[in-house]
């Protein structure tokens, strides 16, 4: 069993500090960084760190493209991608010294051609097999239907792959037609599942779990913020809550919490543990300036804390 990681919205995430956010005014940014993103490309990334190796896809395109796939052979992630016509995107992020304060800039993605969505749809059948954890994770590029993950997912079915999805809006609304082995969605998200734009704790509770007994996903992870996460499963429900830090960054944390909980998954770990791995990836990444992600050591420290 291999862990294959679907990043179809990469993007080469940027960073950069500043003293204090003026209008108009022409700012300096000091400590310019430059790190690999997307969901599934931060999902291996941590994986990496934890010793678990996965077989990373993802299209990229131009000169950014290229400064991603060197990025990530840097942290010597095994790197399987295929080329598009269209520039990788780049994303941005400015912490404000003065406030403390993170803003986040996401950039689109323009669409893809068909010939070139094959191809990635080609990667992505060569790389599953039979028994393998496969990980959706991440935005659609524009021009890409909402259904386009759950016909990957359908494509994949007769090699009883076990599919991890971590993704939002119609796009997830659709996947979860399909029967899949875990979900992470946040409070929100769960709720415009449920159909409602907020869900009271029963709520949650209720609607998790019938999304376990209706054999929507074997289980059903809801990140809490800085409350930590509860998941619902065949046995009930278990809570992980996280301890109080100082946050430099968010930018990663779901994407290192659902690699936490594949690590688990990986080391046939208890649902109560696969939680407090997947909590404490989760928080390590906020103690990481921009998107540096989690670290071992710092995941190890947190980990005593639950």
């Amino acid at each position: 069993m291999k862990v294959v990681t679907l990043t179809i919205n990469p993007a080469l995430d940027k960073s950069a500090k500043v003293a204090e956010m003026i209008p108009f005014d022409k700012l300096d940014c000091l400590d310019i960084t430059y790190h690999p993103g997307g969901g599934g490309i931060n999902i291996s990334r941590v994986l990496h760190r934890l010793a678990v190796e996965s077989h990373c896809v993802f299209p990229y395109g131009g000169k950014t493209g290229e400064h991603l796939i060197e990025l990530l052979q840097e942290e010597h992630v095994s790197v399987y991608s295929t080329p598009i016509s269209v520039w990788t995107r780049e994303n941005f992020a400015v912490f404000e010294n003065k406030t403390k304060l993170q803003y986040r800039f996401g950039m689109p993605t323009e669409s893809f051609k068909v010939d070139e969505m094959k191809n990635v749809e080609r990667l992505i059948n060569e790389q599953v097999a039979t028994d393998d954890i496969f990980v959706i994770s991440g935005s659609l590029p524009k021009g890409l239907p909402t259904n386009y993950y759950s016909k990957l997912i359908k494509n994949l079915k007769a090699k009883g792959v076990k599919v991890i999805v971590d993704t939002s809006g119609p796009v997830f609304s659709e996947v979860l037609k399909n029967e899949l082995f875990l979900i992470k969605p946040n409070q929100k998200e769960l709720a415009r599942l449920a159909g409602k734009e907020s869900l009271s704790k029963e709520e949650r509770e209720a609607f998790a779990m019938k999304l376990v007994t209706t054999n929507v996903s074997k289980y059903v992870v809801v990140s809490l913020g800085k409350d930590g996460a509860f998941m619902a499963h065949k046995g009930g429900i278990e809570y992980v809550a996280a301890p109080e830090i100082s946050v430099k960054s968010t930018i990663g944390a779901g994407d290192s919490m659902v690699a936490g909980l594949i690590y688990a998954i990986v080391k046939n770990e208890t649902p109560k543990n696969m939680l407090r791995w997947g909590v404490a990836c989760g928080v390590s990444a906020t103690l990481s300036e921009g998107s540096d992600l989690a670290h071992k050591a710092d995941i190890y420290e947190v980990l005593k804390q639950i």
